[in-house]
C-alpha cells in the first residue's frame, strides 16, 4: 500500500493548496513548521492523521525584539523569559497536537522529540491527560 509523503513549508506552498493535496484517503505522512499553516484550522478526521512528531521546542529566536519583550515582561511580571519564550513554544506545541484529536472518537500518539521535554519546567505544561510517557 503507498503513502503519500507531505512537507509544508511557508515558502513553497499555501494553505489552500496543502489540504487540497491532503483531502485524499492516501495514508500520508505530513511535515509542518510548528506555528506554520497548519496551526490552526484543519481537520483531520478518523484515521487520515495517526501520530503527530514534534521535534524541537519551537522557541522564539533570540533577537533584539525578543530581548527587549523579555526585559519589559520581566520589569513587569517578574518572568520575562517564560513569557517571551516557554509559553508562546508550549502553545505552538499543544496546537501542533491538536491537529492529531479533533474528534472524541480520535486517537493517536504524539511524539515530542527534544531532551528538554523531560525537563520537570517543560512538562509540567503540558496538558496532564496526554499521559506523557519519558523514553
Amino acid at each position: 500500500m503507498g503513502a503519500n509523503v507531505l512537507f509544508n513549508s511557508r515558502l513553497s506552498l499555501t494553505a489552500k493548496g496543502s489540504v487540497a493535496d491532503i483531502s485524499d484517503v492516501t495514508p500520508s505522512v505530513g511535515f509542518a513548521v510548528l506555528g506554520g499553516v497548519f496551526s490552526e484550522g484543519i481537520d483531520l478526521l478518523g484515521d487520515k492523521l495517526i501520530g503527530v512528531f514534534v521535534a524541537t521546542l519551537g522557541l522564539a529566536p533570540h533577537d533584539e525584539f525578543h530581548q527587549v519583550l523579555k526585559e519589559r515582561l520581566d520589569a513587569r511580571y517578574g518572568n520575562g523569559h517564560d513569557y517571551t519564550y516557554t509559553y508562546p513554544s508550549m502553545q505552538k506545541i499543544i496546537q501542533a497536537a491538536g491537529r492529531l484529536i479533533r474528534a472524541p472518537e480520535d486517537s493517536g500518539v504524539v511524539e515530542l522529540v527534544d531532551v528538554r521535554y523531560g525537563w520537570m519546567k517543560v512538562r509540567a505544561l503540558l496538558p496532564k491527560w496526554w499521559g506523557v510517557k519519558i523514553n
